[in-house]
């Protein structure tokens, strides 16, 4: 129990995905006018929304992005080449359409909302903006906890809160995203915690730190680490520990996607951390979860191989903000469209293949 109503009902409605549904889907994909697994990944793909939508012939209408910003109190530590002042800025960016994740979910047909998770400002009203502070930004966590445990169980409900809203509005498909100076330093703690994995494997340059400065940053997750001897078991520990607000609620908002038995897509390393998070708390999770890319930052490889997910992309990307997440959802929109909208051999009137007497392939 997790001492929230809303987590452990949340989490009771994580359950495996729909096998006869699945087992449907297969079906038809080796009837459809092709060459049975010829779409490879494709196939798969639409294999698993089928259990995860619990419907043989999944559909993908509306697509929407859930970001979340908020602040670090580790970067005092100097382990980011940029200010903390770019957070706002950037969700002023977001808010205004100019930021890469804008382009990329108008180019996917996705809707954004952003979530003030916890930046360390006061941000101007906006109807693309919810207003969710936990706090104005986390604690160093080089020097003890991010938050409190309670805080750690605010940031989860409000990402459940988050997805419900969008499930409730008709998204089938929920992308996640992510803006925090500061935030690659909790994700590669979160990301060695959980996977085992030395911090010097997990943390990366982030926003483009020099080798001094790397070997400073691994330095100050370590620290963090050992300061705070995070439970690895325990997302609600590992979050209140070395995670970030943000983090918190796309974890939260990872588990209510699965919860309301939709894909969720996961975009980079601090999606991923986030994921990590959440699959702690549920590991029929991972299921659910479709990692879109594979960033640069070492950490996220590590974290998706601990899920068992192989990422769609790798396009070298590493910038965050849900980008990735929504350069994959028309991949994922491609999946389920091949498997409902294909003609089957018997419908097309085409030949399957030929097979001779004894049952196998004809001999050349």
């Amino acid at each position: 129990m997790t001492t929230s109503n809303l987590i452990d009902q949340t989490l009771a409605k994580i359950i495996p995905p729909d096998q006869s549904a699945m087992d449907a889907a297969r079906a038809r994909q080796d009837t459809l006018t092709k060459p049975q697994g010829s779409l490879g990944r494709l196939e798969e793909l639409s294999i698993t929304l089928a259990g995860i939508f619990r419907n043989a012939i999944p559909q993908i209408n509306h697509k929407a992005v859930i970001l979340a910003a908020g602040d670090h109190g580790v970067v005092a530590e100097g382990v980011s080449a940029y200010p903390q002042e770019v957070t706002p800025a950037m969700v002023a960016n977001f808010l205004a359409g100019g930021a890469a994740i804008n382009v990329l979910a108008r180019h996917a047909g996705a809707s954004i909302v952003v979530l003030d998770a916890g930046v360390a400002a006061d941000l101007d009203p906006n109807p693309l903006l919810r207003s969710v502070k936990i706090g104005r930004g986390t604690a160093n966590i080089a020097a003890g906890p991010a938050m409190t445990r309670q805080d750690a169980i605010k940031c989860i409900e409000t990402g459940i809160e988050a997805a419900n809203e969008q499930i409730a509005d008709g998204a089938d498909l929920i992308a996640f995203g992510d803006m925090g100076i500061g935030n690659t330093t909790p994700s590669s703690a979160i990301t060695a915690v959980v996977t085992g994995a030395d911090p010097a494997v997990t943390t990366g340059r982030g926003t483009g730190l020099d080798d001094p400065a790397l070997a400073h940053k691994v330095e100050v997750v370590r620290r963090a680490i050992e300061v705070n001897s995070p439970d690895p078991k325990d997302g609600l520990d590992l979050l209140a520990k070395v995670g970030g607000f943000e983090i918190g609620v796309l974890a939260g908002a990872m588990l209510g996607t699965a919860a309301g038995h939709r894909p969720a897509v996961v975009d980079g390393f601090i999606s991923g951390a986030a994921a990590l998070i959440a699959w702690t708390l549920s590991p029929t999770l991972s299921h659910y979860l479709i990692a879109s890319h594979q960033s640069v930052e070492p950490g996220h490889r590590i974290g998706m191989e601990t899920m068992g997910l192989t990422p769609l992309l790798d396009m070298g990307m590493r910038l965050g903000e849900g980008s990735g997440a929504a350069l994959a959802m028309p991949i994922i929109e491609a999946a389920a469209k091949c498997l409902s909208e294909m003609a089957t051999f018997a419908g097309a009137g085409v030949s399957e293949r030929i097979e001779d007497e004894n049952g196998g392939e004809p001999q050349s």
